[in-house]
């Protein structure tokens, strides 16, 4: 994503080493392709704490590769959310690790029998509309990974906010309600001051499809209140405070156009300016194309739909 202004090593499987014992395997959003969402693993007495396992095999293979690597077992997986790209890796990792532990929010549930069963009945519908096989694949491997059902599913429902010992590693798991989705975690590393957003933070722009952006806003709200030295967000490079409050403002800059009688091309360019010093490296036809959609359906779109997503 874009360049990251901070003292990182590079190890030889890949990932980038952001503090002792917490090393980020970033993910992939390419234009044309589902993304992967970053994940971050957690060295502990006892093993490994992977938050986020991807969508795709190859990002969820690399978990493997680290973790054979360095000898340990993944032990418990925490996921941020339920969106495929970040949760997508739990059926694979558990063949690998069959004694891991997955937390996660309540979420899951409701969106195998809302979101995810109409995005399922929109993939068949597409496979059956396009003879050509290889067009199929990416749509087919989607309905592969929703049907894994149970294998994505949390063995441990995270309920409230407060700190727990996983693998050995003291971490605070913070519980959002009605952000990005219905149910979001995020995770506070108090030994190095590293905190795990998952979508709370996205770049290049606010993924609004599941969100309520009132209840997100109050989320970085209280993300900014923690005492952490460097952000990970669910898409694109950490970031330092200050670059956090960057995203901060652009966020709540963005939700007041939307909400004003400004035309779109006006909010888009706002973000453009807002956020540019984390967009850099950043195609802005594809940054553009994405908030022309998020405008009309997130930001200004059915206001029944955006009340049902707020939890009311």
């Amino acid at each position: 994503m874009f360049a990251l202004a901070c003292v990182c090593s590079r190890t030889v499987s890949g990932d980038t080493e952001l503090a002792p014992g917490v090393d980020l395997l970033p993910g992939r959003f390419v234009k044309g392709t589902q993304p992967d969402g970053n994940t971050v693993i957690l060295r502990g007495r006892t093993g490994l704490v992977v938050v986020d396992t991807g969508r795709h095999p190859e990002h969820t293979q690399g978990v493997i590769d680290f973790a054979n690597t360095a000898h340990l077992p993944v032990v418990a997986i925490v996921n941020s959310h339920w969106h495929l790209d970040h949760l997508g890796g739990n059926a694979m990792l558990r063949k690998a690790f069959p004694d891991v532990r997955v937390y996660a929010s309540a979420a899951f549930a409701d969106a195998r029998k809302g979101f995810l069963a109409s995005y399922r009945a929109q993939l068949e519908d597409m496979v059956r509309k396009t003879p050509d096989p290889a067009a199929q694949k990416p749509w087919l491997a989607e309905i592969a990974l929703i049907d894994a059902g149970d294998a994505l599913a949390p063995d441990e429902i995270v309920a409230t906010s407060g700190e727990r010992t996983l693998a050995g590693r003291r971490l605070r798991l913070e519980l959002e309600d009605h952000a990005v989705t219905a149910g979001d975690l995020w995770v506070f590393d108090k030994a190095t001051r590293v905190l795990v957003a998952g979508d709370l933070v996205t770049l290049p722009v606010p993924f609004l499809d599941t969100a309520c952006p009132e209840r997100w806003k109050a989320a970085l709200d209280r993300l900014a209140k923690t005492d952490f030295v460097l952000l990970v967000p669910g898409h694109g490079a950490p970031m330092h405070r200050h670059q956090f409050e960057v995203y901060r403002k652009a966020f709540d800059s963005l939700l007041k156009c939307a909400a004003s009688s400004q035309r779109k091309t006006s909010c888009i360019a706002g973000w453009m300016h807002d956020a540019g010093p984390l967009l850099t490296g950043e195609d802005p036809a594809f940054v553009r194309s994405l908030l022309d959609y998020y405008v009309d359906n997130g930001l200004r779109g059915d206001a029944s739909r955006r009340t049902t997503l707020c939890g009311q």
